[in-house]
This record gives structure tokens, C-alpha cells and sequence, in this order.
């Protein structure tokens, strides 16, 4: 299988690399940018090329490198194409066939950037030790990641995991950035817990840390949560309720080892997990009501490990 492995997190701004040993031990990792002028065009020629710069410098021949493992911010099909990706500018591109022909020939096999990132947290990070795992990412948005028995869930368009597009209140009048109403994303990620917060502050309410504000976020209500105030505490109960529920009918469908927190959001840490697991064990099926809560351990570097996991199976 070669001594080496690459694995490459593409984001909207810039493209992670990994250069890793084929027992998963992580060697060295660096950034480029991502050109995405001319749909996107120029992208995986600038990796192959630092790819080759990095090969180059080591004295690594491409005998020695086992594969390519990398994350796109789209969905990726069974077979490779990547339907649709609006932040690079890609449509129906066969990044693994085009990247391996850049490569001389080197493997290569692409992903969803979520479910690799629970790939990577699931082998090295929250979820170590487990086999089946939910990864949940609150941040601007809520993505996801689901893995059972090891293998990423991709589906056959390449949308599994997109659990921030659950709906969970069909009466909502506020439409998600996907276009439709009421998705899990409106309530648990930062700018829709910002938003509960300043629903609650527009109404008649007790004195509140928030009133101080200038700018109500996410970080601010849990700082508020954890000095005991009162309007952050109901906006994470809602929060909470959501996310719980939400994942409790998760939990009935694929009855995962763990759920693994991860994104902005959850550097509120213990706080925020304890009110999520609390929420979910009074909405759970009883088989699935003991899920493990973990929170995510490897940052930004998620994308990279899990790429990286892609290649050795």
C-alpha cells in the first residue's frame, strides 16, 4: 500500500493538506489557497502541484504514496462525480479520476467534507474507539456526518448526513437558506440560536446578561447560560429541545455508538452537551436512550484525518 498518504480537506478559502504515514501518524500538515476563479478550474492542479513540490522536497518517488484521500464542501455520488459543488464552482467533475491522472496515477477517492470529518473524528478524535457514530457540526449551519460500521453513509446523491435540513417545525414562517421552512439548522446552529435569543429580548423579560450586548451570538448565551441567567437558560432549553429531539429520531434509524459535537458552537463544551443529552434522553426510543455524548477533539484538522482514513479503509 506505499509508505505515505495525502489527505486533502478543500474548503471555500483555503485547502488543508495532511502528509500522514500509512499507520494514520500525521507527518506533517500546511494550507494553500483555493482558487476558485473560472469555476474553480485551477484547484486540484494547485494541489497536485504542491502535492509534487512536497514529494519533491522529501525525495518521496509516487511508488511510496499509498493514496489520496479528499473532502469536498458538496456532495460526492457513489461513483465519484461530484453533482454540484456552488463553492468552488464545480458541476459534474470526476475529481477522483482527475486528480489521480494529475497524480500519475496515485489512488485517489473523494468525499463530502462532513462525513469525512466524522470519518476522522470517529478513528482519532470524540468518537475514538466506536465503529458507528452521528457527527454533528453547529456552526454558521448545522451539518453532519454518519457512520455505520465504519463506512461513511454517503447515499445515492451523495446528501446522507445532511441532518441540519431535518425538518423539525413545520409551522415555522422563516424560510432556511435552503429555501424551505423550519429546518433543524433554524434552531441549532449559532445564527439560529442568536436568533431565539433575540425573539425572547424582543418580548416583555426580566433584566438580562444579553441586554448588555451589543450583538447577541451564540457564545454570548452560553456565557450568560453558565452564570446561571435566566433568558439564556430558556433559549437553551429550546435549543436543547430541538437538537435532542431531532437526534432521538435519528438515534431510531441507525442507533449509533456516539454522538459526536463539533463546530463553533461547541466550544460552549460540558454545558451545552449536558443539555442536548438531557433533551435527547427524554425524546429517545428506550433501546437508544444511553448513547454516548462526546464532544469533537480534532478541530480543524478532522477533515484531514478523515481523508486520510478514506485511503486505508
Amino acid at each position: 500500500m506505499g509508505t505515505y498518504g495525502f489527505g486533502v480537506d478543500i474548503g471555500g478559502t483555503t485547502c488543508k493538506i495532511g502528509w500522514f504515514r500509512m499507520d494514520g501518524s500525521l507527518v506533517e500538515k500546511w494550507e494553500i489557497p483555493t482558487d476558485t476563479k473560472e469555476d474553480g478550474k485551477q484547484i486540484l492542479p494547485d494541489i497536485a502541484d504542491s502535492l509534487h513540490q512536497k514529494m519533491g522536497q522529501h525525495g518521496i518517488s509516487k511508488e511510496e504514496i499509498g493514496g489520496i484521500g479528499i473532502g469536498l464542501p458538496g456532495p460526492v455520488r457513489s461513483d465519484g462525480i461530484v453533482p454540484m459543488c456552488v463553492n468552488l464552482g464545480w458541476k459534474d467533475k470526476d475529481v477522483s479520476k482527475e486528480m489521480e491522472g494529475l497524480m500519475g496515477g496515485i489512488p485517489v477517492k473523494a468525499g463530502n467534507d462532513a462525513n469525512v470529518a466524522a470519518l476522522g473524528e470517529m478513528w482519532q478524535g470524540g468518537g475514538k474507539g466506536c465503529n458507528s457514530i452521528v457527527m454533528v457540526t453547529l456552526g454558521t449551519g448545522v451539518g453532519g456526518g454518519i457512520i455505520v460500521d465504519g463506512e461513511i453513509v454517503a447515499g445515492a446523491n451523495g446528501a446522507g448526513g445532511e441532518i441540519g435540513h431535518i425538518t423539525v417545525n413545520p409551522h415555522e414562517h422563516i424560510s432556511c437558506n435552503c429555501g424551505r421552512n423550519g429546518c433543524l439548522e433554524q434552531y441549532a446552529s449559532a445564527t439560529g440560536i442568536a436568533r431565539l435569543a433575540r425573539e425572547r429580548l424582543a418580548g416583555e423579560h426580566e433584566a438580562s446578561l444579553l441586554d448588555q450586548e451589543t450583538e447577541v451570538t451564540a457564545k454570548a448565551v452560553f456565557d450568560a447560560y453558565k452564570q446561571q441567567d435566566h433568558i439564556a437558560a430558556e433559549v437553551v432549553r429550546e435549543f436543547a429541545r430541538v437538537l435532542g429531539k431531532a437526534l432521538s429520531n435519528i438515534a431510531c434509524v441507525m442507533d449509533p455508538e456516539a454522538f459526536v459535537i463539533g463546530g463553533g458552537v461547541s466550544k460552549a463544551g460540558q454545558p451545552l452537551l449536558d443539555a442536548v443529552a438531557e433533551s435527547y434522553q427524554k425524546a429517545a426510543f428506550s433501546a437508544c436512550a444511553d448513547t454516548r455524548f462526546a464532544l469533537a477533539s480534532l478541530g480543524n484538522d478532522a477533515g484531514i484525518y478523515g481523508c486520510m482514513k478514506m485511503i486505508l479503509g
